[in-house]
Formats: C-alpha cells, sequence, structure tokens
C-alpha cells in the first residue's frame, strides 16, 4: 500500500473532531475535566487566520480549539501532530506549484521557539518570520520570536 501524502493525512479526520473526558489522573495532569480532540481540518483553519506580522503559538490553538468544542482544554497530543502534518502538507502543496500555502511558519512552539520538525527546519521558519518583520533571538540552543507575546493573533476574530 503506497505511503499516504501529507494532504491525504491532513484530510484523513478519522471521526473527528470530538470531545472527551478525561480520566482523573489526565484531568489533573491537563488541568481539566474535558478534552477537544481536533480535526486536522480545525487546525489548519486556526492557522489560516494568523495574518502577516502576526504569529500564533500551538498553546493559542489548543485554547481555540477548547473554545469551540465548549470544552476545558484542546488536546495537546494531537493539536501539535496537526500543526505538523499542515506544515508538511503546506510544504508538498508548494512544491507543486501552489502559491496560496497555510502560512505554517507563523505558528510558533510554546514560549515563541521555532519549530524545527517544520519543513526546512528553523532555517526556513526563521527566514520567512523575518521576511514579515519578527526578530528573532537565540534562546540557549533554540531560536524564538522576540515580543511574539505582543503579536499574537486573535484566533477566533
Amino acid at each position: 500500500m503506497p505511503k499516504k501524502t501529507w494532504n491525504e493525512k491532513l484530510r484523513d479526520n478519522r471521526g473527528l473532531p470530538r470531545v472527551v473526558t478525561l480520566s482523573p489522573k489526565m484531568a489533573r495532569r491537563w488541568g481539566g475535566r474535558t478534552c477537544a480532540i481536533p480535526a486536522p481540518l480545525e487546525v489548519r483553519q486556526l492557522m489560516r487566520c494568523v495574518p502577516k506580522g502576526m504569529v500564533t503559538t500551538v498553546t493559542e490553538i489548543r485554547k481555540a480549539i477548547a473554545r469551540l468544542h465548549g470544552a476545558d482544554i484542546g488536546c495537546p497530543l494531537t493539536c501539535g501532530i496537526f500543526v505538523w502534518i499542515v506544515a508538511h502538507a503546506a510544504n508538498e502543496d508548494l512544491q507543486r506549484g501552489k502559491r496560496r500555502i497555510t502560512p505554517y511558519w507563523r505558528t510558533l512552539k510554546a514560549g515563541g521557539l521555532l519549530n524545527p520538525k517544520y519543513p526546512g527546519g528553523v532555517v526556513v521558519q526563521r527566514r520567512l518570520l523575518e521576511a514579515e518583520g519578527h526578530t528573532i533571538e537565540k534562546k540557549g540552543k533554540q531560536f524564538r520570536v522576540k515580543g511574539f507575546e505582543h503579536r499574537l493573533a486573535d484566533l477566533l476574530a
């Protein structure tokens, strides 16, 4: 069986979205009783809402997913995985000649950190963010957008 493309993975919703009740242990760990597990296309839609010059984080996406579904939290695992899939699907679109792609580089890790798992790693993400006016600073061995917290887009506006 041939391997799925990133865009095929993006469109495979597997019965998502859904809201689940967390076990008491997971509720203590994540800080809520209900958890929204998004569909990959929902995550892409939120990532597409971030205008040029602004950024978001996976944490902000999780909060938006929780609000959309009336849950206490957005799933940390699936939100992170789906952000990664969206980035690679956008890169796949770019390689196929599509000019308007999801601006995945505007979605940062927690704390404003750049994501080394994106296509081209932090080198490409840094170049794209700097082209939009952001300043990147080194934080230990990682890179982050300086003052990112003042440039967070309102995802549910």
